[in-house]
């Protein structure tokens, strides 16, 4: 069972995702995103996707989901570094100072609460303000051309900030976000023709293409399996 709330760190959701009556886990779909996770007494990083991630098995998970462009600047860490990965925070931070952490959320009533309030007691720079106001640009269904000229950015400029803020350029993080609000419609119930002709893609055909691209699955199944 999966759960999710908006959380009152700025842009981000906190969710939880437990493992019952043998449920298979559900893939994780590329959305620009990374994830701070706590499972088994364990902080993990969830690094920017290029492709469905499947999850492991049996293990309950919490996690706060942060904006595209975001956990980077929180993170200290250039989201490339962590492109398709999953990674042990303590990998990246002083290992005494992620014990402390994990403490402080074992010892919390919910997990959830205990990752909110780690991220907003962190003391870091803000996030690039022109990378964020890419990604909304682009979530809104903008080219990157439009994305670029409205930020004032170069397009070797964009490209590189692109790399450190989501981990792949502006081209990939709009194909992923184009990705996402097609499946938000379908799954909402409008036809999926009408959904991909809505979202800028050629036909369903062209759909169905990026679909098997970057999550490995069929539309079909993709949808089946949501429902």
């Amino acid at each position: 069972m999966y759960r999710e709330r908006a959380s009152a760190f700025p842009g981000a959701v906190v969710w939880t995702a437990s493992r019952t009556g043998g449920q298979a886990p559900y893939p994780v779909l590329p959305d620009g995103c990374m994830d701070l996770l706590w499972s088994e007494g364990r902080l993990i990083v969830a690094g920017p996707d290029r492709r469905a991630y499947l999850p492991e098995s049996g293990a309950d998970v919490s996690g706060i989901r942060f904006a595209p462009g975001t956990a980077p600047a929180l993170l200290g860490v250039p989201a490339h570094e962590l492109l398709d990965q999953r990674v042990e925070l303590s990998e990246l931070w002083p290992a005494g100072r992620v014990r402390r952490l994990a403490g402080r959320i074992g010892a919390a009533g919910d997990a959830r609460t205990g990752l909110e309030e780690l991220a907003l007691t962190l003391d870091t720079a803000p996030p690039d303000p022109a990378l964020r106001h890419t990604a909304k640009l682009l979530a809104e269904g903008a080219t990157v051309a439009e994305a670029a000229a409205v930020t004032g950015l170069g397009a070797r400029t964009l490209h590189r900030r692109s790399l450190v803020a989501f981990g792949y350029g502006p081209k990939t993080l709009a194909r992923i976000l184009r990705l996402q609000r097609a499946l938000g419609l379908a799954r909402a119930g409008v036809p999926v023709a009408a959904a991909a002709a809505a979202t800028g893609y050629a036909d369903q055909a062209h759909l169905s293409r990026d679909v098997r691209d970057l999550t490995g699955m069929t539309l079909g199944a993709l949808l089946a399996l949501r429902s």
